[in-house]
């Protein structure tokens, strides 16, 4: 969704749930020519056509400090970026000149770092050259979702230090990425010249709130809303508590956290949304309050305001149940992030592919690029 408005079409995809591949479908009515539900490792390279680009999303479990940060090598669902890898390598010299691969923070450090180190060192060693910076969907819709790019490029023939990338702005650079890429000279970098991207924003979760009738089912009881006020720290439910004490509506988010071993509501101080997650297990979903004018109200969020806040249009038709449409969203890429990331990195590295005298077949991208 992201890439097609800037002339990529996708030709195969992959994924090992078939929920997953409902959501998909809802979408792209052609989903059966060209999506696969199997265990990556299961897949036949050479079924796999040829492309231009390959990405891949690998499963953050093992990487995420909301998961068990056993590792790309050693966990059971981060490891599956190594069937990623067994694919280009069954492919040879017909891989993809260009790959991308993402996934969260947590892939930085995981293992003091050697997670990171590792994925660079392997699409090294398939002769792919890497460029990475983070971008944060806060800049284009109200979510807090920071997440790690990483670039690869088999149209570079020597490497480049990587102080380029070390001097990028703090909007794509954190201070983590720039501590992995200087504890990682040696590998192999190259560098993209890359624009600002546009400014963080500062508020819009009311714009993607769903107007639910007071009689809808999901607004929760009142002796529930009032369990849900007994576990915020005093903090919280006085900043509840002001919101609901004045004229105009106001909406926030929040978690339940286990602090301490006990059970916490923990309400963000602006009108923003924290970042999505898969809604399996308990700190999961992410819940909604409606103040104002002496009222106030909570819910869980519905799987359209997820989607809203993955920048996927309401035109999205969303089929399935609600705890795997929200599972779904929060597994997924902020779509208008991919789609800066295709307008800037991907398309002018795309162009020097077609200028480039190598035999790739291009057919799934489009000559309109713009």
């Amino acid at each position: 969704m992201g890439l097609q408005p800037y002339g990529w079409k996708v030709v195969f995809a992959n994924d090992f749930a078939p929920k997953k591949f409902e959501m998909y479908q809802d979408f792209f009515p052609d989903a059966k020519d060209h999506y696969k539900i199997d265990d990556i490792f299961k897949l036949n390279p050479a079924e796999i056509p040829t492309t231009t680009l390959a990405t891949c999303s690998f499963p953050c479990v093992d990487l995420s400090l909301a998961g068990n940060m056993h590792g790309i090598i050693n966990g059971i669902h981060s490891s599956a970026f190594w069937g990623f890898i067994n694919i280009l390598k069954a492919q040879g010299d017909s891989a993809p000149p260009l790959v991308m691969v993402e996934n969260v923070p947590g892939w930085l450090h995981s293992n003091n770092g050697k997670d990171f180190r590792v994925t660079v060192q392997a699409l090294n060693e398939l002769g792919y050259f890497c460029d990475v910076f983070v971008l944060d969907a806060l800049r284009f819709t109200p979510q807090s979702r920071l997440r790690v790019f990483l670039i690869g490029s088999k149209l570079v023939t020597t490497p480049t230090l990587p102080d380029l990338i070390l001097k990028r702005s703090k909007s794509l650079l954190s201070e983590q990425l720039k501590k992995s890429i200087d504890a990682n000279r040696d590998l192999h970098w190259f560098y993209n010249e890359l624009p600002e991207p546009p400014p963080v924003n500062k508020s819009g979760l009311s714009n993607i709130v769903e107007s639910l009738d007071d009689s809808n089912k999901l607004w929760w009881s009142q002796d529930e809303v009032n369990r849900h006020l007994e576990m915020m720290v005093d903090v919280h439910r006085e900043r509840v508590e002001k919101l609901k004490s004045k004229d105009e509506i106001s909406f926030r988010t929040f978690y339940r956290r286990i602090r301490e071993g006990t059970q916490r509501a923990e309400v963000r101080d602006d009108d923003l949304s924290g970042c999505l997650r898969t809604a399996i297990g308990g700190s999961g979903k992410q819940f909604l309050i409606e103040m104002g004018a002496g009222h106030l109200k909570m819910r869980a969020m519905t799987p359209r305001e997820y989607a809203r806040l993955q920048g996927v249009p309401d035109s999205y038709n969303i089929s399935i149940n609600g705890v795997q449409a929200l599972t779904g969203f929060g597994d997924a890429v902020c779509v208008p992030a991919i789609s800066w990331i295709a307008e800037n990195v991907l398309n002018p590295l795309a162009e020097k592919v077609l200028l480039h005298p190598v035999g790739f077949l291009l057919h799934e991208r489009q000559s309109q690029t713009r």
